[in-house]
């Protein structure tokens, strides 16, 4: 007996998180290794590209978009995106052991409460109809509802980039984030309609020669563009601690509701199994929370061309305590 699509659309968002969230661990392994031996990548180097690690991380991570971008053709949204939160506990375990990051006592709860949360809505996950064509897609992608949420999307995606992001985008991070979480729900069902296509054509119902693929595709490539834009300068202007969970939630829920709008995700189901998937929702959302929440952040590493000297070598004392003598360049500054 075959597998049905929800099944193989939740062997490939599993197997996505894996590799996504090893390659966290080889990438950073591989930066880590090539600033050993070169400059480091946060202050401009590049030497991490000769490092072979970080060449299997990426390749690991790009194996693991590639199962994602496969799962949404197979199950619905509302299924596939929570699932990605596997990827947060299998690289803040893979951390602990590998990158010696201590994770601790409420990091554990925080994976537990993300798999009992991803438990109950596999549980309750919809079993999606899967279009026949890409006309059909069209049809789905025209309807009102879907219109107007789009057309209030791009609304709210226009005042934040000519409104609030010349005013408030440094200083808070809902700007960066809402424009990126927003253009990416309009990705992933993007993605999902081309990915539905790219099937059907291999299946021998070719829907290449139909406008509506390329117009899809072109969707999918400004979303793609524009969420990256965006999601860099949120990483670069706060910290990544608070980007991820924060982007996470954001970018899960909007998803969920335009394919549920889209796609008629929740149609047919009674209100028991439609709160139940809510509520596994909201329990994956609050383990990652606590998970990042409580991860140890990384020591700032003193920039190049620093030398501090800790004087008084007394253990108990905090570096604000200690006597420092820190020389930078041809400035001197004594504490």
């Amino acid at each position: 007996m075959g597998l049905s699509d929800n099944s193989m659309g939740l062997i490939l968002a599993v197997a996505s998180s894996a590799f996504i969230g090893s390659s966290f661990i080889l990438k950073k392994k591989g930066l880590k290794r090539a600033g050993a031996s070169g400059t480091r990548a946060g202050v401009g180097g590049y030497t991490y590209l000769l490092e072979p690690l970080w060449w299997a991380g990426m390749v690991t991570m790009i194996v693991g978009e590639v199962a994602n971008f496969v799962a949404y053709v197979y199950a619905p949204a509302v299924l596939v995106t929570p699932l990605g939160a596997l990827s947060i506990i299998i690289s803040a375990v893979l951390a602990h052991f590998m990158l010696k990051e201590r994770l601790q006592k409420m990091g554990v709860l925080g994976c537990i409460t993300c798999i009992v949360g991803s438990v109950v809505i596999v549980i309750h996950a919809p079993q999606e109809h899967t279009p026949s064509s890409v006309q059909e897609i069209w049809t789905l992608a025209t309807q009102p509802a879907f219109l107007i949420y789009v057309a209030a999307t791009l609304s709210v995606v226009l005042a934040l980039v000519l409104h609030f992001e010349p005013h408030y985008g440094q200083t808070n991070i809902l700007v960066y984030l809402g424009i990126c979480s927003l253009m990416g729900a309009l990705t992933v069902v993007s993605i999902k309609a081309i990915g539905i296509a790219i099937k059907l054509t291999l299946d021998g119902v070719n829907q290449i020669a139909y406008p509506q693929t390329w117009f899809f595709l072109t969707v999918a490539a400004i979303c793609v563009i524009t969420q990256l834009n965006y999601l860099n300068k949120a990483l670069d202007t706060f910290n990544a601690a608070i980007v991820s969970p924060v982007y996470y939630v954001m970018f899960t829920t909007l998803t969920i509701i335009a394919s549920a709008i889209m796609f008629k995700d929740w149609s047919g189901q009674d209100v028991s199994s439609i709160a139940s998937e809510i509520c596994g929702f909201i329990t994956v959302l609050s383990g990652t929370i606590i998970l990042h929440a409580t991860r140890e952040q990384e020591p700032a590493t003193a920039p190049a061309g620093t030398v501090t000297w800790y004087v008084s070598g007394d253990s108990v004392k905090s570096a604000e305590d200690e006597h420092l003598i820190t020389i930078h360049s041809s400035d001197y500054y004594v504490q």
